[in-house]
Order: C-alpha cells, then sequence, then structure tokens
C-alpha cells in the first residue's frame, strides 16, 4: 500500500504564490516519477507537472510552464510545487500522483488551491 498526504494549500490573490508538498510512503514504493494533477470545478483533472525519482527530469503542461516548479527530496520521499505567479485559473484541487512520467496508479486526498482575483 502507497500513501501520499499533499498539503499546502489555501486562499491566495491573484499573483501570489503558494507551495505545495506530497509525502509518500508505504512498502515496495517503487514509482519512477511523481506527478502532479489538478480538477477545477466542472473540469476534468489534468496534467500539470512531473518529476523523475532518479535524475530529476522535469515536465510541465504549457499553461504553467514558466510559472511552476516541481521538486523533489529523495531521502524524504517528498515532492514540492512551487507556484508563482498565481492566477484565478488555476483554481482547482490539485492531486499528487505517483508511477511514471504523466500518470500513474496511485493518487493523493487532494489540496484545495483557491486564487481570487
Amino acid at each position: 500500500q502507497v500513501q501520499l498526504v499533499e498539503s499546502g494549500g489555501g486562499l491566495v490573490q491573484a499573483g501570489g504564490s503558494l507551495r505545495l508538498s506530497c509525502a509518500a510512503s508505504g512498502r515496495a514504493f517503487s514509482s519512477i516519477a511523481m506527478n502532479w494533477f489538478r480538477q477545477a470545478p466542472g473540469k476534468e483533472r489534468e496534467f500539470v507537472a512531473s518529476i523523475r525519482w532518479s535524475g530529476g527530469m522535469t515536465f510541465y503542461a504549457g499553461s504553467v510552464k514558466g510559472r511552476f516548479t516541481i521538486s523533489r527530496d529523495n531521502a524524504k520521499k517528498t515532492v514540492y510545487l512551487q507556484m508563482n505567479s498565481l492566477k484565478p485559473e488555476d483554481t482547482a484541487v490539485y492531486y499528487c500522483n505517483a508511477g511514471e512520467v504523466g500518470r500513474g496508479d496511485y493518487w493523493g486526498q487532494g489540496t484545495q488551491v483557491t486564487v481570487s482575483s
């Protein structure tokens, strides 16, 4: 069983910043990459960013590239999403996901990010 626990969401004004964290635990945890997805009300869940545990290669959705930064701490099995220059359209529930780049079987419970205009 793999557990993913997100934290760091909240309410912020447009132009502000937030940092999300995702702590992974559980036996036989052997994902290749960690991902962040988000789901806004009435919309489908969409990919945000991904990072490989080994080597740290990163991938971003076009809508967040240049504003968001994904990073990881291998020793702590924790992944971060630094979100800068936030926009109202970034409002969503953000989910941590473990598996391969862009997809995986394990999900966190989600953390709400609300950006006010």
